[in-house]
């Protein structure tokens, strides 16, 4: 199983402004913008670590996920939420040859925890022994910060602002999360044993 993040969320799709008003940063001083790398890059530690926690796009993007057996072939649970859309289904036998599958022979059962990629007949398409199946997903709440609801947000930057302040400190434990951040987005997590496990 690999999964592989086609296109990501541009710099100016990030809310840097917005976390620097809850950082409390200064502003008007000529340098404004100078610390505007180090932000984003704690944004997008923040977006990541609160997307593999929770199972959810916080921001719209296109994905490709391979897998060499279907978990279930009467319906594939996608390995995130919210899809928009599966794009395509291709299958890829073990000599590398690809199958594109019509758009008509599968569709996408849309739910907020555990999307399903369906078929339209009994079973999906069988996979070719040693090959694989590689489908194409939109996924994400939305293409602006805005679109992404308010809890998840204040979760990144609660999140974001704990890597900015404790920057230099080497000896916290992998993964810490605060407790505030755990809070706000609990209710989003699945119960599941992983990012994209389940059925």
């Amino acid at each position: 199983m690999m999964l592989i993040e086609e296109t990501s969320v541009p710099d100016t799709a990030l809310p840097v402004d917005a976390f620097k008003g809850h950082l409390r940063l200064g502003s008007g001083f000529g340098t404004d913008s100078l610390q505007d790398e180090v932000l984003v890059s704690f944004l997008r530690a923040a977006l990541a670590a609160i997307e593999v926690r929770t199972g959810k796009v916080l921001m719209r993007r296109g994905f490709t996920w391979s897998l060499n057996a279907w978990r279930d072939p009467a319906g594939q649970v996608l390995p995130f939420a919210p899809v928009h859309a599966v794009s395509s289904v291709t299958l890829i036998a073990r000599g590398g040859v690809e199958t594109a599958i019509a758009p008509e022979r599968y569709w996408l059962e849309q739910d907020a925890q555990r999307p399903v990629l369906r078929p339209a007949e009994a079973v999906l398409p069988a996979i070719p022994r040693g090959g694989s199946v590689s489908i194409v997903i939109d996924a994400g709440f939305g293409a602006t910060w805005d679109q992404v609801p308010p809890d998840l947000r204040q979760a990144v930057f609660l999140l974001a602002a704990h890597y900015y302040e404790f920057r230099n400190e080497t000896s916290l434990s992998e993964g810490c999360m605060p407790f505030g951040v755990s809070s706000l987005i609990e209710r989003y997590k699945t119960m599941r044993l992983g990012f994209g496990a389940g059925k």
